[in-house]
């Protein structure tokens, strides 16, 4: 976990967390210009950071980080255009970068290959162009889902094939009477998702104000399920990611307050 700004300084340092002993310790410092809004993922045990924007450019480079030997490398520059609020997402050993604002809001959708450090473009994202959105990963396919266009909050979610390279629509975030449900609440813009027991979990995030909901996607059944709010205060802008059995969500702003508090959902033991 790391970069980021608190409203003046851009960040670079970087951070390791080990739920086992519930403790943070400070990794490499990331090379490249400080930022926030930027991107990443990891692909077989290493991470991968790029885009971004620095207070006055929106950025492209892109770097690896080894955990066995605390290093960055520079690796080939994003191929599409400089931006930030994109989302990142690995499905099936290649990352992936799309949408995002680089001066207007973009629905393009890039792959990258790790063993071959090359980006190539893939079929553009099937929704609306969109920032603040958010991806994860279920069993081979990836999911992109919130964000805005033009201030507009955007209640499509598709998922992304990468044998077909096709994206289908999945049921909207909407109340739909005549399907007897409402995911309305899921909607949201600068959000964080992780996965925990094959479930895709959206959470905090803003709607007309910061949020502290917290929602599950199940694949199988194409539906989703209310869970536990976060209980720490509502937020957006924060990070998020699953590890073991558990989901963890950190960092984020309230208005002009910059938060540091650090909370675990345990899917098994919450009170829904």
């Amino acid at each position: 976990m790391g970069l980021g700004t608190n409203g003046v300084d851009k960040f670079k340092d970087f951070w390791q967390y080990d739920p086992a002993i519930n403790t943070w310790r400070q990794v490499a410092d990331f090379p490249g210009v400080g930022r926030y809004q930027a991107v990443a993922f990891s692909v077989n045990g290493k991470g991968y950071v790029g885009t971004g924007y620095n207070g006055v450019d929106a950025l492209k480079d892109f770097w690896e980080y080894d955990p066995a030997t605390n290093t960055w490398i520079r690796k080939a520059d994003f191929a599409g255009s400089a931006r930030y609020g994109a989302v990142g997402l690995e499905i099936a050993g290649k990352g992936y970068i799309g949408t995002g604002y680089d001066g207007n809001a973009k629905k393009d959708f890039w792959q990258y290959d790790p063993t071959t450090d090359v980006w190539t473009q893939k079929p553009s994202f099937g929704g609306n162009k969109r920032l603040g959105a958010v991806g994860f990963t279920i069993d081979g396919t990836g999911y992109l889902l919130t964000g805005s266009d033009n201030g507009v909050t955007l209640t499509d979610i598709w998922a992304y094939d990468p044998i077909t390279e096709q994206w289908s629509e999945r049921n909207s975030l909407i109340n739909n009477e005549d399907a007897a449900y409402d995911y309305s609440g899921v909607a949201r813009v600068n959000g964080v998702a992780f996965v925990v027991n094959g479930l895709g979990y959206v959470a905090v995030g803003s709607n007309s104000g910061n949020l502290t909901t917290c929602w599950a996607y199940n694949p199988t059944t194409n539906s989703w399920l209310q869970k536990t709010v976060c209980e720490g205060v509502a937020r957006s802008q924060a990070v998020g990611f699953g590890l073991g059995e558990q989901g963890y969500i950190g960092s984020g702003t309230s208005g002009t307050i910059r938060l540091d508090d650090f909370w675990a959902l345990d899917p098994t033991a919450e009170n829904e």
